[in-house]
């Protein structure tokens, strides 16, 4: 990623922020509709499971310029998927959901120009996880 690029994601995800919840509703909504049956490795209150969402990402988000702060607690948060069910190909559905959920949540603010930005994030991102969750596929640098 580029300077440009974390300045657009940050940039947009403030705008995405001020929705609160909603971004996050819209997020499972996604996520579920790409994948339903995801829907089982959530139970109870969906309420604290979205704060958990924007907490994650805000973390992630606000952190891309300090890397060395970032990566250790993604992976600790792939670890800690396992648990629940999560596997190597989940990843990429959760990026989709993710560019959906920021295309309904942004509407004529998500530009080519964002989406570029946002995907070089969360691969990013994905990549640090999957590495750390499932360290024999990791893919070769």
């Amino acid at each position: 990623m580029n300077s440009e690029q974390v300045a657009l994601v940050q940039r947009t995800f403030r705008a995405a922020e001020g929705l609160g919840e909603k971004v996050a509703e819209i997020f499972y909504e996604e996520l579920f509709a790409i994948d339903p049956s995801l829907r089982s490795m959530f139970s109870g209150d969906m309420r604290e499971q979205h704060r958990k969402l924007l907490g994650a990402l805000a973390m992630v988000v606000n952190g891309l310029n300090q890397p060395e702060r970032v990566i250790p607690a993604a992976q600790k948060l792939a670890i800690k998927h396992l648990d629940y069910g999560v596997t190597a190909r989940h990843y990429t559905i959760v990026g989709n959901a993710l560019l959906r959920t920021l295309k309904k949540g942004l509407g004529d603010a998500f530009t080519p120009e964002v989406r570029a930005a946002w995907i070089a994030a969360y691969q990013v991102l994905a990549d640090v996880m999957r590495a750390a969750a499932y360290p024999s596929q990791a893919r070769s640098a």
